[in-house]
């Protein structure tokens, strides 16, 4: 009797976890941008459109968001902005 309430209980409890995951990976979908078309916006009026590209890319991705306006303004995504390169320099445009 003993080990069917531990079964019962683990089992639960797994259950339990698992609809926990599924709620955060539902959520994380969720807030998901259309990265390709922010950063066709952000890059429009850039001299270098393919570097700009697939630096907008990689920023949009990791954070999830990408700056209104073609310029500055990071501080509407602050993860954005705080991304930088090897040498110490803003790694998005």
């Amino acid at each position: 009797m003993a080990v069917f309430k531990v079964v019962l209980a683990s089992l639960l409890i797994s259950l339990l976890v698992l609809d926990l995951v599924h709620a955060d990976m539902t959520a994380n979908k969720a807030t998901k941008i259309d990265c390709k078309s922010k950063c066709q916006e952000r890059c429009r009026l850039s001299s270098r459109q393919k570097l700009c590209h697939r630096a907008c890319g990689t920023c949009c991705a990791r954070c999830s968001c990408v700056p209104p306006g073609t310029y500055g303004q990071y501080e509407k995504c602050p993860c954005y902005g705080s991304l930088t390169t090897h040498g110490g320099r803003k790694k998005c445009p």
